[in-house]
């Protein structure tokens, strides 16, 4: 009966799911006309508001594609395949293939999000090169649901948020918070480590129940090898130069000295920029010479185009979700103060995570949607009587727990395995039910 669900899934998404730059085409559209109808403004004021969103995403596009290049290139260092080969030969069956693939991408994604997904692609293949029989499909996806737990993790951006205090958390939650809340009352509280917990145990359990008993896609063997640039010549003093070991080596002593006074003076923070460091500067390292890792990062590029096309598209669909009119309304307001309107304190956080989950289809940004959600919810939850961190949690729960159906942050994972949207997004709905269930039982039952 499962493996039937599950196979109407899949079926369903390769049928009817549209490619990531036409989802999101029918996104802007369906948010303009929205936001037109709902909020009372004209065309021109709506395209205005795409137009002022459309670039404002640049700086994280560009920290996304560096995530997948430089993450790609560490992973196509020799040593490394070499390491995930002999990981993956502990699997002795696709069950097992899966299972592991879950767990060490959720343990990634719960250190850094964007360390989770790129690792997670790459032992996805490895598992595949060694595993006989494994569905690539559902072992990709099993890479991908890794990323469920990110905002309850040592990245997430609103944990993070809520720890920096000062000015612009009394700015963005209305003046509701201004003091610094540490992680222990957000992170490591017994609400948050539970819904880690039951998804750590249960997703590995899921994803491998899924497994087609017959007929699983194996991935093509020849889209697995890893390609081999051909080594550098040295014929002349500037092809020397450019193969120079100690050129390799004296870059990566600077970013040793770099990476050291971050984490003497931070602790051990891996905010987004210092995760893009770590991958650069290890892959340089493991590369060997600056001409040796500059051909492999020019294999990488060619996995980003989805991040260099859509990323300017989403920040419109965002720009126009929190465009307000002349009377401070925007769409993204409206989807909140709908879901409180309905609240009660037993069931607000239920509904700030539900609505949160709304949210992120139309602002696939942890950081974005805080700032659509917080200046509305927290005042609110307030009023109620409902935990300012309880409801800061079950917005980052709802931002996290819809990336299983949104395909855009899929597209680094997708651009290494070389698979698309369609191929994994059935697996995902299945994931998306589970987890739902895990998040919203918890944030009912123990808030």
């Amino acid at each position: 009966m499962f493996n039937t669900v599950t196979g109407l899934s899949v079926s369903l998404v390769q049928r009817y799911l549209p490619s990531p730059f036409v989802f999101s085409t029918l996104l802007t559209l369906f948010v303009l006309g929205a936001g037109m109808v709902s909020t009372q403004q004209t065309l021109p004021e709506m395209v205005q508001h795409w137009s002022a969103g459309f670039w404002t995403l640049l700086g994280f596009a560009m920290q996304m594609g560096l995530i997948f290049v430089t993450g790609h290139a560490l992973a196509s260092a020799p040593v490394i395949n070499r390491l995930l080969d002999r990981l993956a030969t502990l699997a002795r069956s696709p069950g097992q293939a899966v299972v592991m693939v879950t767990l060490v991408a959720l343990a990634g994604c719960w250190l850094n999000w964007g360390f989770g997904l790129v690792i997670g692609a790459v032992f996805a293949r490895a598992l595949a090169r060694k595993v006989e029989g494994v569905d690539y499909p559902l072992l990709v996806a099993s890479a991908y649901s890794g990323f469920l737990i990110w905002h309850g993790g040592l990245s997430g951006s609103v944990p993070l948020s809520l720890a920096s205090g000062g000015d612009s958390l009394h700015h963005i939650t209305a003046g509701v918070l201004s003091d610094p809340i540490g992680v222990s009352q957000t992170l490591f509280t017994s609400l948050n480590l539970t819904i880690i917990a039951l998804l750590v145990i249960g997703l590995p359990l899921l994803n491998r129940a899924m497994h087609p008993r017959q007929q699983a896609k194996v991935a093509d063997p020849t889209r697995l090898v890893e390609s081999r640039s051909e080594q550098p010549r040295r014929d002349t003093p500037a092809q020397r130069l450019d193969d120079s070991r100690l050129l390799g080596l004296g870059l990566v002593a600077i970013a040793a000295i770099y990476l050291f006074n971050h984490f003497s003076s931070k602790g051990f923070v891996l905010g987004l920029d210092v995760v893009i460091a770590i991958f650069l500067f290890s892959g340089l390292l493991l590369h060997g010479t600056p001409e040796r890792y500059m051909r492999t990062v020019d294999e990488s590029v060619r996995g980003i185009s989805g991040i260099v096309l859509l990323f300017p598209f989403y920040a419109g669909i965002m720009g126009m979700m929190m465009g307000a009119n002349g009377e401070g309304i925007s769409l993204g307001r409206q989807i909140t103060e709908t879901f409180v309107s309905w609240s009660s304190t037993d069931t607000f956080p239920l509904l700030a995570f539900l609505s949160a989950g709304l949210v992120n289809v139309f602002v696939p940004s942890g950081g974005g949607q805080w700032a659509v959600q917080a200046p509305i919810m927290l005042p609110a939850a307030e009023a109620l009587g409902v935990s300012p961190t309880v409801t800061a949690m079950a917005i980052a729960w709802g931002d996290a727990w819809t990336n299983m159906i949104q395909p855009f942050w899929a597209l680094p994972l997708l651009g290494i395995v070389g698979l698309g949207a369609r191929d994994i997004m059935g697996y995902c709905l299945i994931m998306l039910v589970y987890s739902g269930l895990v998040i919203s039982g918890a944030l009912y039952f123990m808030t």
